[in-house]
């Protein structure tokens, strides 16, 4: 019994080390917050909301987690009754009832409500993102067959540019990884801009966590949603649509600019992108796209 108390004396100084040594992970392992823009590591959560249609997911979101645990809680609690109750211990002698008219109606009506309550906000919430107000801006998103990303501004003469990933030797500090792009859409702050969305040759999918939007864009069809940013920065999502081999190198960044640095950008844009030819766009997404398969591989 000594010789076990000393062998278990010895491995204490160990076992403490290796405790410690384990803080330090268990501190970066932490789930945080969601950031405003990106993924955030070790998110749990949504993204920041900047627009009206994601501050009324979030709150239906917890809306909806608050009455799932109330729910499970009370279903915990019945089990428990039932379990202390009627045991074979408690209850020698079981009881052969089995209808109780009351109970039955109880336990249809109940659901029936709950769904209804779950069912008006989420109707609400559905109504608003379809029903798109007078935009302030129009901006056509194109999705391609070579996994990029063309934006139109039919609003501002009809330019449109592409939009491509970069690759990391590509990247400036504090750009993200296959989330940043070549061009970036660029929109007012405080304005509601209706996205009009379509794709060539492929279903694609407009997604942009911090805003709330998620809409499908199918070849020859034109869908539409809309937002209303109210922060100024840069907000990043991607196709969620499973489209192909480069699926997962099409991300979508969009700019947000006050109201004067916006109409700057659009006379910028205008000589910028009136004179640039699409094809070698398109080329260059290829093989960018390309490059982005072979080092994912």
């Amino acid at each position: 019994m000594i010789a076990g108390i000393d062998a278990l004396a010895d491995r204490l100084p160990r076992t403490g080390a290796m405790l410690a040594g384990l803080v330090p992970l268990l501190v970066t392992a932490t789930p945080a917050a969601a950031g405003i823009g990106q993924p955030s590591p070790w998110q749990i959560d949504f993204q920041q909301s900047v627009t009206p249609i994601m501050d009324t997911i979030h709150s239906f979101h917890t809306f909806l987690a608050i009455l799932a645990a109330v729910i499970a809680l009370f279903v915990l609690a019945l089990l428990g009754i039932v379990m202390v109750r009627f045991n074979e211990r408690a209850n020698p002698v079981p009881s052969r009832s089995t209808h109780n008219t009351t109970l039955e109606v109880v336990w249809t009506v109940i659901p029936a409500l709950i769904l209804v309550v779950v069912a008006i906000p989420s109707f609400r919430l559905l109504y608003d993102q379809l029903d798109i107000p007078k935009a302030d801006v129009t901006v056509k998103a194109t999705g391609t067959a070579a996994w990029t990303w063309t934006y139109t501004y039919p609003d501002h003469g009809g330019f449109s540019f592409d939009s491509i990933m970069l690759q990391d030797d590509e990247r400036k500090p504090g750009q993200p990884r296959l989330l940043a792009v070549d061009n970036e859409l660029v929109v007012p702050v405080n304005k509601i801009v209706r996205v009009q969305v379509t794709a060539e040759g492929v279903i694609h999918s407009f997604a942009v966590p911090s805003f709330g939007i998620k809409i499908d864009a199918i070849p020859g069809r034109l869908n539409e949603t809309w937002f209303k940013v109210t922060r100024e920065g840069i907000y990043y999502g991607q196709c969620s649509e499973l489209c192909g081999r480069n699926h997962a190198f099409m991300p979508i960044a969009v700019r947000v600019v006050s109201e004067r640095e916006f109409q700057a950008w659009v006379e910028d844009a205008k000589k910028k992108f009136a004179a640039a030819p699409e094809t070698p766009a398109v080329v260059v997404a290829a093989a960018r796209a390309d490059r982005a398969a072979a080092g994912a591989e």
